[in-house]
């Protein structure tokens, strides 16, 4: 697995200073969290637009900040929902051999393992409903 570091040094992303640099990033197939951001298992169509070197960003934080940005190491897509699901951002699919990350500065690497997710905003319900801030 690799570390946080190694993630930076891939990446070029910077998390903030209290992470621990040495710590291992676990790469999971099942539902995960990052933040406001879900990762969740489909069958379906798989994505088919190539992510770039650069990652795509997901959700963008205020001022460009505390952006949730998709990066990969090998064959990985992400097509953007267009179908007008308030809370679904859009299809991942990670080829084999591959492995996809969610960045982000407070929460630093996510390990996203081969298969195909949606990724979707979550949302918090209280008087009115409204999308969880990160």
């Amino acid at each position: 697995m690799p570390t946080i570091e190694q993630a930076i040094a891939v990446f070029g992303v910077t998390v903030d200073e209290h992470l621990d640099r040495q710590a291992e990033i676990p790469i999971l197939s099942g539902l995960q969290f990052q933040g406001d951001v879900a990762v969740v298992p489909v069958t379906g169509e798989p994505a088919r637009t190539p992510i770039p070197t650069s990652g795509v960003p997901v959700v963008r934080g205020q001022a460009q900040a505390n952006t949730h940005l998709l990066v990969a190491t090998g064959a990985a897509f992400f097509s953007p929902d267009r179908s007008g699901r308030a809370l679904v951002l859009g299809v991942l699919t990670v080829e084999e051999g591959a492995t996809a990350y969610l960045a982000h500065p407070e929460h630093a690497f996510t390990g996203i393992a081969p298969g195909t997710y949606e990724l979707r905003r979550q949302r918090e319900q209280a008087d009115q409903v409204q999308l969880v801030a990160d």
